[in-house]
């Protein structure tokens, strides 16, 4: 009597599965069609057709019953560089540039992208996928429709889309090459400061031991070669931007760059403090170890205070350890170094950071402690 119950309770399981199947099977179709009925014309896709939210947007002001639409060929912007560049003042600055929407580093991309570059790296696997007809054209596709998923809906819709993951520019070939109308900016900053940041404020990058100059070093060196070599290789899509220029002619080099990306001059890059927390304005992470510096106005506090910090035997042997200093325009001997003078407003900036007037506001320390003892490596 029991077998034949549990007989009967198995058909029953099976019959119900075979319905929802069926069900959710048809369901798919369903919006498939639908999803290629409300595509435009050359594979523009709306963001409603993909479950978005009909809404206006706060930076543009266009009213989304007019969907938003999306796909490989709009002008995406890319920024990256070695963690501690500068990658996410300039990402804030542009962020406050109401046609300009970048957002919080996903950290999903760069992983992805290292993914698909080891597929690309062995022989065999690319031999495995090819016989099982996941070619490089099915993989590219894959790829375009993942990384622009990520791009559109961890933020708001804006004229100019932005993504900010420093390591992503490892990739700068290839996502080049999978969106072709994109560009790109790296973020060059002293190694030695970019190092002595990592150290000092212990940020966590994958395959940078935190106790050895000389080995976050060599490996900024290796990092910033990559990047820097496909950067000049695309030299029509991407604009190496020094950050101690930056800081010192903040002006100078931001309308340097809103021309190269084709995008109006606008003040307000100029003031990207003026609007965090903002209605779109600038959306900080609690999380970033950046936070609590891009709160401020562009200024000169942190250019040099790496001299005197690198033990004596790195600085000796900091030609030979990190060659891509002097191929970047910086001094290996110098001690400090001369990067120039300040604008005088980033001067008054500079005064006001030193009397302490920007503070970390509260909405940005609402950090819980798991957040805090479970912070992972920055993605390589």
């Amino acid at each position: 009597m029991i077998g034949k119950l549990k007989q009967n309770l198995l058909v029953a399981c099976l019959v119900i599965s075979s319905v929802t199947v069926f069900y959710l099977g048809r369901h798919a179709m369903e919006c498939h069609h639908r999803f290629e009925e409300r595509s435009q014309p050359g594979g523009i896709l709306p963001l409603s057709a993909l479950g978005g939210s009909m809404r206006t947007t706060l930076r543009t002001g266009q009213n989304l019953s007019t969907p938003f639409v999306y796909n490989k060929d709009m002008p995406l912007i890319f920024i990256g560089g070695v963690p501690r560049s500068g990658t996410t003042l300039m990402r804030a600055m542009l962020d406050a540039h109401p046609e300009v929407r970048c957002g919080e580093e996903t950290r999903v991309i760069p992983r992805i992208l290292a993914m698909k570059q080891m597929w690309s790296r062995s022989g065999r696997e690319k031999m495995r996928l090819d016989e099982a007809g996941v070619t490089d054209e099915v993989l590219d596709a894959a790829m375009q429709a993942f990384l622009l998923e990520i791009i559109v809906k961890h933020g708001e819709p804006a004229n100019f889309l932005c993504n900010k993951d420093p390591f992503a520019l490892k990739s700068l070939s290839y996502l080049a090459k999978i969106f072709p109308r994109a560009k790109f900016v790296l973020m060059i900053r002293d190694g030695r400061a970019s190092v002595h940041s990592m150290i000092s404020r212990k940020v966590t990058i994958a395959g940078f031991d935190l106790g050895s100059y000389r080995d976050c070093l060599t490996k900024w060196n290796r990092a910033i070669e990559t990047m820097y070599t496909q950067c000049l290789e695309a030299s029509d899509k991407c604009l190496p931007m020094h950050y101690e220029q930056l800081v010192l002619h903040p002006e100078k080099w931001m309308r340097t760059l809103l021309k190269f990306l084709d995008i109006p001059w606008n003040d307000a890059v100029l003031h990207h403090e003026e609007l965090i927390g903002k209605a779109g304005g600038v959306s900080l992470s609690k999380v970033e170890r950046s936070t609590d510096q891009v709160i401020k106005p562009v200024n000169v506090e942190a250019l040099s205070k790496w001299v005197g910090k690198i033990p004596a035997d790195v600085v000796r042997d900091m030609a030979v350890v990190a060659p891509m200093l002097s191929r970047l325009g910086y001094d290996p001997h110098a001690n400090p170094p001369n990067y120039g003078q300040p604008d005088p407003k980033v001067l008054d900036n500079t005064r006001r950071v030193f009397k302490g007037e920007f503070q970390l506001p509260d909405f940005l320390k609402e950090q819980s402690q798991i957040q805090k003892s479970a912070e992972r490596p920055h993605p390589s």
